[in-house]
């Protein structure tokens, strides 16, 4: 099965594995704005909603990352919010300092394509990730995933946040 996104209407293949809502979350290896490396195990004991997107030199990811920062304000100690692109790490530093980018982390997935390879993500034509978000329980279990069709358009957020109260429940 090919799995696929659009970009203003053009079909793009999304490679890697395909994770699956309540599988285990495979590992990752991302980079951080001062250059070390992180797993997915350096957030254990916390739900992770990961918020994924293409760059944040495009305005639906910057609005993206701005509205998960700004909903993070709110959340519980318990729960992280991560977002990761393609950026480098130092795009990723000057975007999050220039917009107080305080209650989101903000990962590059530049340097070993871990994540979007891991999660099925990564867009063959362009080395970038597709837009959506998972959400990743304290066990690991992947809860939720959305994957923007067309990834000029934004996540539903609403729905992200109701998926949310739903993991809370449990």
């Amino acid at each position: 099965m090919v799995r696929t996104v659009t970009f203003k209407g053009a079909r793009l293949t999304l490679i890697g594995k395909c994770v699956k809502e309540g599988r285990r979350a495979p590992d990752f290896k991302l980079i951080s704005q001062d250059l070390k490396e992180v797993c997915l195990s350096d957030f254990d004991g916390k739900i992770k909603i990961i918020n994924f997107f293409p760059s944040l030199d495009t305005p639906v990811c910057d609005l993206q990352v701005k509205e998960f920062n700004k909903k993070a304000i709110g959340l519980s100690p318990d729960i992280v919010v991560i977002g990761i692109s393609k950026d480098l790490p130092f795009a990723q530093a000057r975007f999050c300092s220039a917009n107080e980018i305080k209650n989101e982390t903000v990962l590059s997935d530049y340097r070993f394509s871990s994540f979007g390879l891991n999660y099925g993500f990564l867009i063959k034509e362009l080395n970038l990730l597709a837009r959506g978000t998972l959400i990743i329980d304290k066990s690991q279990r992947v809860r939720y995933i959305q994957v923007v069709d067309e990834i000029t358009h934004s996540v539903n957020f609403d729905e992200v946040f109701n998926k949310l109260r739903d993991v809370l429940k449990v």
